[in-house]
C-alpha cells in the first residue's frame, strides 16, 4: 500500500502533549462566536437551503427565507450579543457592503471584528485556478480594507472551500489566521510556501447548519449542545487552554423560536464571564501570536 497524502501543513501533536499557557485574563478557556453575514445571488448559484429545491430558478422560498437573515435575524442577534456584552467576529460577505450597509454599521458601532468570508456564499473558493482564487482573495481583502480602514486579520472561505493552496495565499495577502479548520480545540500553526499561518478552530459541530439543517436538531437541542460543550470544556480547560467557538447564521438561529433557546444558551455562558475569556477569534489569534511558540 502506497503512503496515504498529507496535508503537509501541520505535524501531528496530541492535545494533551503542549505548552500550556493562559489567556489575557488569567482564565484557560476562550470563548467566540463566529456570526456569518451572506448575501446569495438571486435566481443563480448556490446556497443553504431550508426545503429541498425543485432545481428550478428563482427559488424564490429559500432565497427568501435566507434574506430573513440579512433584514431580521441579524438585527435581533445583534440587541441579544449587546445586551450580554459578548463580542463577536462578524464573517462577512462583501456583497453585504453593497446590499445592506446599515447591517455591518451596527455590529461595528459595538466593535465587532470584521472577518472575510468571499464576495457571496453563492460561489465556492476551491474550484477556482490560482489566478481566479487570487482574484478573490484580492478584491475581498480591498473591499472591507476600503469599508473598515484597515485590513482584515482572519479568512473564513465561503463554504469552507479551500484549493491545495488556500493558505499559502492568504499568508501571501498578509492574514494571520484563518478558520477554514475544525481539527483542534487550540490555534495551531500551519506551514504555508512563504511562511506561518495561524488556525483557529471554527466549529462543525457547534455550528447551525450541519447542526440544524443537515442533521435536524431542535432549537431546544442545539441550545442544550452549546451548554454541555461549554460545560465540559470548562472543566477540561482546568489542565489546558483550549478554544470554543460557536458558528451561527442570521437565517438560521436569528428565526424568534431559536433565538429563545440561544439566549438561554449564551446567558448561560455569560453566567461564567469571571471564569472565562469572552474573545473575537482576532483576539484569540493576536493573543498566541505574541505570546505563544510555534507548536
Amino acid at each position: 500500500m502506497k503512503n496515504l497524502k498529507s496535508n503537509n501543513r501541520y505535524p501531528y501533536l496530541g492535545i494533551n502533549n503542549r505548552d500550556s499557557y493562559s489567556w489575557p485574563n488569567g482564565s484557560k478557556l476562550a470563548i467566540y462566536i463566529g456570526l456569518n453575514l451572506e448575501h446569495f445571488s438571486f435566481g443563480e448559484g448556490l446556497g443553504a437551503r431550508l426545503v429541498p429545491s425543485t432545481e428550478m430558478e428563482p427559488d424564490v422560498l429559500n432565497y427568501s427565507w435566507r434574506d430573513y437573515g440579512n433584514r431580521v435575524g441579524a438585527w435581533r442577534l445583534e440587541s441579544l450579543f449587546d445586551t450580554l456584552q459578548i463580542p463577536v467576529s462578524l464573517l462577512v460577505n462583501t456583497s453585504i457592503y453593497d446590499y445592506c450597509p446599515e447591517l455591518i454599521a451596527a455590529y461595528r458601532k459595538h466593535g465587532a471584528e470584521i472577518i472575510a468570508h468571499g464576495r457571496t456564499n453563492s460561489e465556492l473558493q476551491g474550484n477556482l485556478n490560482e489566478e481566479d482564487e487570487s482574484k478573490l482573495i484580492a478584491e475581498t481583502t480591498l473591499r472591507i480594507s476600503k469599508e473598515e480602514g484597515e485590513k482584515p486579520k482572519g479568512w473564513l472561505g465561503p463554504w469552507i472551500s479551500e484549493s491545495i493552496r488556500t493558505p499559502d495565499l492568504l499568508n501571501e495577502y498578509g492574514y494571520t489566521y484563518l478558520l477554514d479548520w475544525c481539527h483542534d480545540d487550540r490555534p495551531i500553526w500551519m506551514k504555508t510556501r512563504n511562511g506561518g499561518l495561524l488556525s483557529v478552530p471554527y466549529p462543525q459541530e457547534l455550528n447551525d447548519i450541519p447542526a440544524i439543517i443537515t442533521r435536524k436538531v431542535s432549537a431546544e437541542q442545539f441550545s442544550r449542545m452549546i451548554i454541555d460543550n461549554f460545560d465540559e470544556m470548562l472543566e477540561q480547560s482546568q489542565s489546558q487552554p483550549l478554544v470554543m467557538g460557536i458558528a451561527l447564521h442570521a437565517y438560521i438561529v436569528g428565526q424568534p423560536f431559536r433565538l429563545r433557546h440561544l439566549r438561554n444558551a449564551l446567558r448561560h455562558i455569560a453566567a461564567h464571564r469571571s471564569q472565562i475569556w469572552l474573545a473575537t477569534s482576532g483576539d484569540i489569534a493576536t493573543h498566541t501570536l505574541k505570546n505563544i511558540s510555534h507548536n
